[in-house]
C-alpha cells in the first residue's frame, strides 16, 4: 500500500504564505512559487481573514469559538445517531422477514 505522507506546515510558514497573497500577489502564483496547492493557499488566506490572531493556533488549525465547537459537537453526534438509526432499521427488516418466513411455516 503506498501511503503519502502528509506534510505539516507551521504557523510561521502559513502565515508568510498568507502575507505573500496579502501583498498583491495572486494565490495561485504563490503557490506555484512556495510549490503548494493553490486552493490550500486559498483556504489559508480565508481561514485568515476569518480568524485573524486565533488563526493556526492548535496543530495549524483555527482555534473554533465555542459557539463553533458546540455546531461541531452536535455535528459529530448527529452523524452517530444517524448511523444507530440505519443499523436500526436494517435489523427491524432483518427481524421482519424472519418473523413472516417463520409465521408462514
Amino acid at each position: 500500500m503506498n501511503k503519502r505522507k502528509r506534510t505539516v506546515y507551521d504557523r510561521e510558514f502559513k502565515l508568510m504564505v498568507i502575507n505573500l497573497c496579502l501583498s498583491g500577489k495572486s494565490a495561485s502564483s504563490v503557490a506555484a512559487e512556495m510549490d503548494l496547492d493553490k486552493s490550500m493557499v486559498r483556504r489559508w488566506v480565508r481561514e485568515h481573514n476569518k480568524y485573524q490572531d486565533n488563526s493556526f493556533q492548535v496543530n495549524g488549525n483555527a482555534v473554533m469559538t465555542d459557539s463553533e465547537q458546540e455546531i461541531a459537537r452536535l455535528k459529530q453526534e448527529l452523524k452517530q445517531v444517524k448511523i444507530e438509526r440505519d443499523i436500526l432499521k436494517k435489523a427491524v427488516g432483518i427481524f421482519s422477514k424472519s418473523d413472516s418466513i417463520n409465521m408462514n411455516s
